[in-house]
C-alpha cells in the first residue's frame, strides 16, 4: 500500500481491496491500521462512536522524538478536526454561522472577482501552469478574504499549509518532515495570535471579528479561536486546490464531458459533485479505536487506527453505477470526499462554490483549453491527492 504505484493511480488498488475483503490490515500506515474500502462500511465508521477523531499524530515515533514534537500535538489537539463531542459540536455550532448557505452566498461576488483577476493575469499569454497560477493562490485568497487577512501573506500561508500536508498525508513521515510541519504550525498559530488583538481594536466584517464577539462568555476561548483559524486555512487551501487541479484534469481528459458542460452550464453543480467523487482531493481520513469490538469477523482492538478510504468508497459500484466513468450529469447521492456525519467538512459548501465559480469561469473564458502534458504529475501524498503541475494552452 501507499507506494509509487498508489500515488500514480490508487483506483485499481482500491478495487482489489473492495472485492477481496471488507477490512484489511496494513503495516504501511505508520504503526499499522485497518483499511475500510467500501462505501457502506465507510459511512458506518464515520458514525461509529467507538471510533474517535482524537488521535496522536506522532505516536509512531520513538518517545524522545514525540517529546520534541509536543507542540505539533498540542496545536492539532485543539483543531475541530481532531475533537470529539461535546467539545467538537460546541465549536462547530459557533463556526457554522460563518458557513451557512446564506453566509457563503454572500461571498459569491468576491470569489468571482478573485477568479477573474487571476485569469486576467494569464489570459494574454496563451498558456499557463494552472496549479501555480490559479489552483494554489485562489483558495488562499478566498479564505484570506473570509478571515480578513492581507493578501501579501499568501505565499507564507501556502508554504505553512503544504508543510503540514506533507506530514499529515505521509504514511511513514520522517522526523525531519514532522519537525518542519511543527515549525510551520507554530508560525501559523503565532500569526493568528497576533491578529486577534488587532481585530479587537479594529473589528471588521470578517470571520475573526465575528468569532471574537463570542470570546469571554465561555463559548470560545482564545486558544480555540486561534486553532480553528489555522485549521480553516490549511484545510481550505489543500482541499480546494486539489479539487480545482484534479477536476480540470478530469474534464480535459474527457473531451465529451468538457463539451457537455460547456454547452450546458446549468450542470455545473452536479459536475463539481462528480469531479469531487471521481478523483477526490481527500483520499482518506483516520480514527482511533476506543474499545475492543468485532467487525466483519475481525478483532478490532482499542488503540488501533482505522483508515477510511474515501477515494475507494467513492468508486464503490454498490453505491455509484459505473464508478470509473466520469459523468457530469450524475445524480446518485453525495460522495464521501468531504466526510459524513458530525465531522462532515464545515467548509464543503464554500469549497464547492469555489469549484463552481472557477470551472464556470474557465469554461466561459477559455473554451478551447487543452493539456500541454498528457502525463499527470502527482504529489507524493496519500491523503491529499493533487497535481504538482498542470500546464495548459488555449
Amino acid at each position: 500500500m501507499f507506494d509509487a504505484e498508489f500515488i500514480t493511480n490508487p483506483y485499481p488498488i482500491y478495487t482489489n481491496l473492495r472485492t477481496t475483503a471488507p477490512l484489511h490490515w496494513t503495516d504501511s500506515w505508520r504503526n499499522g491500521a485497518w483499511l475500510v474500502p467500501r462505501y457502506a462500511d465507510a459511512v458506518a465508521a464515520l458514525h461509529d462512536q467507538r471510533l474517535s477523531s482524537q488521535r496522536r499524530l506522532t505516536v509512531a515515533f520513538p518517545s524522545e522524538i514525540q517529546l520534541q514534537l509536543s507542540e505539533l500535538e498540542a496545536i492539532c489537539s485543539r483543531w475541530m478536526l481532531f475533537l470529539d463531542p461535546p467539545v467538537h459540536m460546541r465549536i462547530r455550532k459557533l463556526l457554522h454561522q460563518a458557513f451557512s448557505p446564506q453566509a457563503v452566498q454572500r461571498l459569491v461576488p468576491r470569489i468571482q472577482q478573485r477568479a477573474d483577476t487571476l485569469l486576467d493575469q494569464v489570459a494574454a499569454n496563451g498558456e499557463m501552469e494552472f496549479m501555480a497560477d490559479i489552483a494554489h493562490p485562489f483558495p488562499v485568497l478566498v479564505i484570506a478574504d473570509l478571515l480578513g487577512i492581507p493578501a501579501e501573506y499568501q505565499g507564507k500561508f501556502q508554504g505553512w499549509s503544504d508543510d503540514f500536508a506533507d506530514f499529515f498525508g505521509n504514511p511513514q513521515p520522517t522526523s525531519e518532515i514532522a519537525r518542519q510541519a511543527q515549525a510551520s504550525l507554530i508560525a501559523l498559530t503565532e500569526y493568528f495570535g497576533t491578529l486577534l488583538p488587532e481585530r479587537r481594536r479594529r473589528p471588521g466584517d470578517d470571520l475573526v471579528s465575528l468569532l471574537l464577539q463570542l470570546e469571554g462568555n465561555d463559548d470560545l476561548t482564545e486558544a480555540e479561536l486561534v486553532a480553528q483559524c489555522a485549521l480553516l486555512l490549511v484545510a481550505g487551501h489543500e482541499t480546494t486546490r486539489n479539487l480545482l487541479g484534479n477536476g480540470l484534469l478530469a474534464l480535459l481528459q474527457h473531451p465529451h464531458q468538457w463539451s457537455l458542460l460547456k454547452h450546458n452550464p446549468s450542470l455545473i453543480r452536479s459536475a463539481v459533485r462528480e469531479l469531487v467523487r471521481y478523483n477526490s482531493p481527500v483520499q482518506l481520513t483516520g480514527r482511533t479505536v476506543t474499545q475492543d469490538f468485532i467487525w466483519h469477523g475481525q478483532h478490532i482492538q482499542q488503540g488501533q487506527s482505522i483508515i477510511v478510504l474515501l477515494g475507494s468508497a467513492n468508486h464503490d459500484p454498490e453505491q455509484f453505477s459505473h464508478p470509473e466513468r466520469l459523468d457530469v450529469a450524475r445524480d446518485e447521492g453525495q460522495p464521501l470526499s468531504f466526510g459524513h456525519g458530525s465531522h462532515f467538512c464545515i467548509g464543503a459548501m464554500l469549497a464547492t462554490l469555489e469549484g463552481e465559480i472557477a470551472f464556470a469561469t474557465v469554461l466561459k473564458r477559455m473554451p478551447n483549453l487543452e493539456l500541454l502534458d498528457d502525463t499527470p504529475r502527482w504529489c507524493a501524498n496519500v491523503s491529499f491527492r493533487g497535481l504538482t503541475t498542470l500546464p495548459l494552452a488555449w
